[in-house]
């Protein structure tokens, strides 16, 4: 099973691309594949842009990537409530190419934040959308606390109950 895992930040240290991967990695025998948005970099999206620019290559190699993954697991930054601009624009570009951004594959939903809502507002947004981009949404999980619920150096959440609820939700995309 090929799995492609990304944080929606452009972070260097996102938290979000660290807990992607983690929960990627937690899918037995998998082959995991951890993007960085920061391989996609667009300019923000408008029509007069496309219509200057037509499709950029980053958003058919971004969606390359996805349409080679058996499944999907995207852990959402939270700005302001909503997307990080990046992740938005990829999002934008990509639509305009294909609206099945996710090709009816199985897909896990995450966020977290250093905050006790660890990314609720965007994760939501991103779950109420996610049958409009043809994503087969098994589930999806907020992590609050990230940095007292994780253990950075082992790469591991050390919370039992989230980490019980990650695992039951990463064994949904095999199914």
């Amino acid at each position: 099973m090929n799995v492609v895992a990304f944080g929606a930040s452009t972070s260097r240290q996102s938290i979000n691309k660290a807990l992607a991967s983690y929960a990627a990695n937690l899918v037995d025998g998998a082959s995991v594949e951890v993007l960085d948005l920061n391989d996609f970099e667009l300019p923000m999206f408008s029509v007069d842009v496309e219509a200057a620019l037509g499709q950029p290559q980053a958003a058919k190699d971004f969606l390359a990537k996805l349409a080679a993954a058996d499944a999907i697991v995207v852990s959402f930054a939270e700005h302001n409530g909503g997307y990080a601009a990046a992740y938005k624009s990829l999002l934008d570009w990509a639509s305009r190419i294909t609206r099945e951004i996710f090709a009816h594959k199985p897909v896990l939903h995450l966020a977290t934040s250093p905050g006790a809502r660890g990314g609720a507002s965007v994760l939501a947004a991103a779950d109420g959308s996610a049958q409009f981009f043809a994503a087969d949404l098994k589930g999806s999980l907020s992590v609050p606390k990230f940095y007292e619920v994780f253990d950075a150096e082992r790469g591991e959440l050390t919370d039992a109950a989230l980490k019980a609820q990650l695992v039951g939700l990463v064994n949904q995309l095999k199914l």
